[in-house]
């Protein structure tokens, strides 16, 4: 089944053509890297997935799972409601550093409970059960008492990740996940991603500033240029020569040192009970 399909998607801002006629579909359970230099329009492209940014002109097109959550640069009235199965982790990891790990992936329950217990902080214990389950699928079990400030960059990304397992996502859009992280904290995030997506199924779709993590971790790529896509295909056939061809002087910021051509196979990691989150 297709999780996510984009017709005839274009989007401006100003005089920069941000998205040029985008059409794509990614199917259910599938991990997809989106590729690109600087201002490809991979950010732009989840963006307008998850219902933040709409198209423009009137024959573009979103649907998620066959329904519609925008067409012809409208947002269709059940977008909100239809947001709650899309998680979404950004490069700045976006927790409230304040409040403990624990509420922060707490909040991921928010789309699925009464407005005023999510306002008041009120949480069922089956709810506080499922969110300690879904911080040890990721591996820090240890930290949900800690103010989320305290945290390191990898390990606050584990912790937006496991907020979207509390979500109870079908989709997860990762818009550069390890950008902001030292080499080792960006391989273990993405053996989470790509275990979240080989023992639950989730859809994850990973924006990735260099193709080696996605040669080791998506075996499909979608590369974009000027708004565009100019590659779709096995992650295993985008090779630094190719690169070189798509991007041309650009292909260095995708392109590791002494980066090789062929994936590593991701590192098994325990499956958790997350049974109570995916209920």
């Amino acid at each position: 089944m297709t999780a996510i399909s984009v017709r005839n998607l274009s989007k401006s801002f100003g005089k920069k053509r941000a998205l040029d006629n985008i059409s794509l579909d990614i199917q259910r359970s599938e991990m997809v890297a989106l590729i690109g230099a600087s201002g490809s329009g991979k950010s732009t492209l989840l963006r307008h997935i998850c219902g933040l940014e709409v198209g423009q002109g009137g024959h573009s097109n979103i649907e998620i799972f066959g329904r519609s959550i925008q067409n012809g640069g409208r947002l269709d009235t059940k977008a909100r409601e239809m947001r709650r199965g899309i998680g979404v982790v950004f490069q700045q990891f976006n927790l409230v550093g304040r409040l403990s790990v624990l509420s922060n992936v707490l909040l991921g329950n928010l789309g699925h409970i009464p407005v005023w217990r999510g306002t008041l902080g009120l949480f069922s214990a089956e709810e506080k059960k499922a969110a300690r389950a879904a911080l040890a699928r990721v591996g820090i079990p240890e930290v949900a008492w800690q103010r989320a400030s305290t945290l390191s960059g990898g390990q606050q990304q584990r912790a937006a990740i496991a907020r979207t397992l509390v979500q109870r996502s079908s989709i997860l859009l990762a818009d550069e996940p390890i950008a902001s992280l030292d080499p080792s904290s960006a391989r273990r995030v993405m053996e989470i991603l790509a275990a979240v997506n080989r023992d639950e199924g989730i859809t994850c779709v990973v924006s990735l500033h260099q193709v080696e993590y996605a040669r080791r971790y998506c075996p499909r790529t979608v590369a974009l240029r000027d708004g565009r896509i100019v590659f779709d295909g096995p992650s295993t056939e985008l090779t630094n020569r190719m690169l070189v061809e798509l991007y041309g002087s650009n292909s260095e910021e995708l392109i590791l040192p002494d980066a090789p051509s062929q994936p590593v196979k991701p590192k098994q990691l325990p499956a958790q009970d997350l049974a109570p989150a995916f209920a």
